[in-house]
C-alpha cells in the first residue's frame, strides 16, 4: 500500500517496495509541481485536489517513473533533471554531473526545503547508519559536495519517507560526513538489503 505524507511543502507518496521509491508534489499559492512521479492513481488524485499543475520535474536522467506520461496527461512541461522551473519559488541545483548520472535538487529558501532524486535518501539502503538519513551507497566513496552547508528543514527524497524539523537539518550534514566510515555497516547491511528483510 503507498503512504500518502502532507507536510509543509504539499505531500509526498512512497511505494511500499524494497526500494521505497518516493514522489512529490511541491504546492505554493495553489500551483503545484509534481517530482519524478509514479503511476499511483490514489496519490495521483490526491494531487489533483492540491491546485493547478505547473510541470513535472524530473530530477535525476534515470528517474523516467511516470513523468512523461503523467505531464501529457496533465498538459504540462516534463522539465528534465537541471532544467530550470520557471516562475517556481524553488531554485533547481546541480548535484551530481557525471556521464551516467545527472541529477539535480530543488532548493525551497523560504521554507528551508530540499528535494533530492537519489543522492541522499531514508530507505534502509541509504540510511544504514546512526541517523535517519544517508548517501546512496554509489557514492559513498564521493559524496555530493553540492549538499554540504544546506541544513534544511524539511528534505523529501527519492527513495523513503521525508525528514522534518532537526532529522533533517542535522541529518544530512551528518549523512555526508560519516559516508565513508558508514560503508562497513552498509557491507553487512547488504544481504538483508538483498534479500528485502
Amino acid at each position: 500500500m503507498t503512504q500518502l505524507l502532507e507536510h509543509e511543502l504539499g505531500l509526498t507518496w512512497v511505494l511500499d517496495e524494497a526500494m521505497h521509491r518516493s514522489a512529490h508534489a511541491l504546492v505554493d499559492d495553489g500551483r503545484v509541481w509534481i517530482v519524478d512521479p509514479t503511476d499511483d492513481p490514489d496519490a495521483l488524485e490526491r494531487v489533483a485536489a492540491l491546485g493547478t499543475p505547473q510541470a513535472v520535474v524530473q530530477l535525476l536522467d534515470r528517474h523516467n517513473r511516470a513523468c512523461a506520461k503523467l505531464a501529457a496527461q496533465l498538459a504540462v512541461p516534463h522539465l528534465p533533471p537541471g532544467a530550470p522551473v520557471s516562475g517556481a519559488p524553488f531554485e533547481v541545483r546541480p548535484v551530481v554531473r557525471r556521464r551516467f548520472w545527472r541529477e539535480a535538487a530543488l532548493w525551497w529558501p523560504a521554507r528551508e526545503g530540499l528535494v533530492v532524486a537519489e543522492a541522499v535518501g531514508t530507505a534502509p539502503a541509504f540510511a544504514v547508519g546512526d541517523g535517519p538519513v544517508g548517501v546512496h551507497p554509489m557514492l559513498r566513496l564521493t559524496p555530493p559536495g553540492a549538499l554540504r552547508g544546506l541544513r534544511p528543514q524539511h528534505l523529501l527524497v527519492g527513495h523513503g519517507a521525508p525528514v522534518h524539523g532537526a532529522d533533517a537539518a542535522d541529518g544530512l550534514p551528518q549523512a555526508l560526513a560519516r559516508s565513508r566510515q558508514d560503508l562497513p555497516r552498509l557491507a553487512l547491511a547488504l544481504p538483508r538489503l538483498v534479500r528485502g528483510g
